[in-house]
């Protein structure tokens, strides 16, 4: 069987498979947004994301300083969804010959923003010649109340943070030749995905107050995320399209603006779920951040949506897979 014809989570059921061992040193390994670690009485959480040339992200489209800060940015939003804080970074580099001091230089800059930004300290990694970039950031966090996947429980009510399907959008627009500061309505959506911010803070938050029973950060979409929620807390889920959160900017500008936010992916904003006698408590949070309410969980397995009329039918779970050429064509929702 061909790579291509394989879906990320089949390969990474296979690895835990394999390598699935009791440790009462991991409460946390494979599976979730990070690893947990037992370090005396303090838990360390700890995780890894790839960004490699021209399958995260274009050369000519990503300016250096901002793949730079966005690099580490792909590993805040996963220590963020466990309720986390960041604290020490390792950077794998793998460069070719053909890349410029003054490249380098920027998005050396960028990364150093993003420390600074998060009080993160670099403390080491590796170099090497590769055929195209290759960046890899391993990042270590620590957290007292860790959120996982698995705590979702039907009546539970889902909520995501920020704006959904920006980041696709954003996209859409670099492969059309826009870039940023050529018109003011585009640059909200191609900072989106060129330069994401991860809601840290929210997430320290929610975990310190006890207030959430399963969370994971948006990045492969909306969609297959609540299905990883959904597939490890043994559950379903409801989604009420007219509740997705949308920026005016993706209103103006996308018709299949629902879809977009239902499976665009990279938007790296949390989804989590909350019991109903702890919403109360979420509402003095909803007063410093943009949280939504957009569904609930339910027994029947599946992922489901209503649209405006009230209507609901099971919804095929589709965004990014790392292992297709090419990005799932988006379907029209509305």
């Amino acid at each position: 069987m061909k790579l291509t014809r394989l879906e990320e989570k089949n390969l990474i059921e296979a690895i835990k498979q394999e390598f699935l061992e009791s440790n009462k040193a991991v409460p946390v390994g494979l599976g979730d947004d990070a690893a947990v670690i037992k370090a005396g009485d303090t838990d360390l959480i700890v995780t890894k994301d790839l960004l490699i040339e021209d399958v995260h992200f274009v050369f000519s489209y990503h300016p250096a300083r901002l793949l730079g800060k966005k690099s580490l940015n792909v590993n805040i939003s996963d220590i963020a969804a466990m309720g986390g804080m960041p604290m020490y970074a390792l950077l794998g580099l793998g460069l070719p010959e053909r890349t410029d001091l003054e490249w380098i230089s920027d998005f050396f800059a960028g990364l150093k923003s993003a420390t600074r930004e998060n009080g993160i300290a670099l403390v080491g990694g590796d170099i090497s010649r590769a055929k195209k970039i290759i960046i890899s950031v391993t990042l270590i966090g620590e957290g007292k109340n860790i959120i996982r996947r698995s705590g979702a429980k039907p009546g539970h009510v889902l909520f995501v943070s920020g704006t959904l399907g920006d980041a696709r959008q954003g996209l859409l627009l670099l492969k059309r030749g826009v870039r940023l500061g050529e018109t003011k309505y585009a640059d909200k959506l191609l900072k989106a995905f060129l330069d994401p911010t991860p809601p840290v803070q929210l997430g320290q938050e929610l975990s310190r107050r006890k207030l959430v029973s399963a969370m994971i950060d948006i990045s492969d979409g909306l969609s297959i995320d609540l299905g990883h929620i959904c597939e490890e807390s043994g559950c379903g889920a409801e989604v009420f399209l007219e509740r997705l959160p949308l920026s005016p900017e993706l209103c103006l500008l996308q018709r299949k603006r629902l879809a977009f936010a239902l499976r665009g992916g990279e938007d790296y904003q949390l989804l989590f779920s909350v019991p109903e006698k702890k919403i109360r408590s979420l509402s003095e949070l909803q007063e410093k951040y943009r949280i939504t309410p957009i569904g609930r969980i339910i027994s029947d397995p599946g992922l489901y949506v209503i649209d405006k009329k009230g209507r609901r039918k099971k919804t095929e779970i589709k965004g990014w897979h790392h292992f297709r050429k090419r990005v799932n064509r988006i379907e029209s929702c509305e």
